[in-house]
């Protein structure tokens, strides 16, 4: 079972994700993620980033929907965080397709800026990222790599750790208190 500290973390993100604020997730608002995150790129083929972005809500859907209702709640997403330990594959496969989203000039790595641009697109609002990039640049050579972000993306999904850096590959936030129940 998740720990509090998880469930508060992963709320935090669902909430980013929940655009519209329905305590839902929902196809419309992984399109509206996906609309953001193109406009804050700007021109350009944005074929990839769509197709990651409506591929993470295929699977996001297959594997937490339980009632089939075409939405998933906090405490469905919850149910596959407690099954990640046994899907590591999932959580890599995941991983790799987000970075090659975030990495836009396909170099190989990802650049503060387009950490920025993730973060912004995520959370709706110009970022301030500076403080937070460098814990995630592991080996400190100014830009997170393919196996930096593996690794971060995993501790993120998977962790209990508030000191791994991995905990804020999303970004600063300020999870909210969960109700139980």
């Amino acid at each position: 079972m998740a720990s509090e500290f998880q469930r508060r973390k992963i709320a935090g993100v669902f909430g980013a994700m929940d655009v519209d604020g329905d305590g839902f997730l929902e196809e419309a608002d992984f399109a509206a993620l996906t609309a953001r995150w193109t406009a804050i790129r700007g021109a350009g083929d944005h074929t990839g980033l769509t197709a990651v972005m409506m591929g993470w809500w295929e699977t996001l859907l297959a594997s937490s929907d339980l009632d089939r209702d075409g939405k998933v709640t906090l405490d469905e997403v919850m149910l596959v965080i407690d099954r990640l330990a046994d899907m590591p594959g999932a959580v890599i496969g995941t991983a790799e397709a987000m970075f090659e989203a975030v990495d836009e000039d396909t170099d190989g790595r990802i650049s503060a800026e387009e950490y920025r641009r993730l973060i912004e697109a995520w959370s709706g609002r110009p970022t301030d990222t500076d403080e937070i990039f460098p814990l995630l640049d592991l080996d400190g050579d100014g830009h997170v790599s393919k196996e930096e972000f593996i690794r971060l993306w995993t501790e993120f999904w998977s962790g209990d750790d508030l000191d791994s850096p991995g905990t804020w590959v999303f970004g600063r936030f300020d999870a909210p208190m969960i109700r139980q129940g």
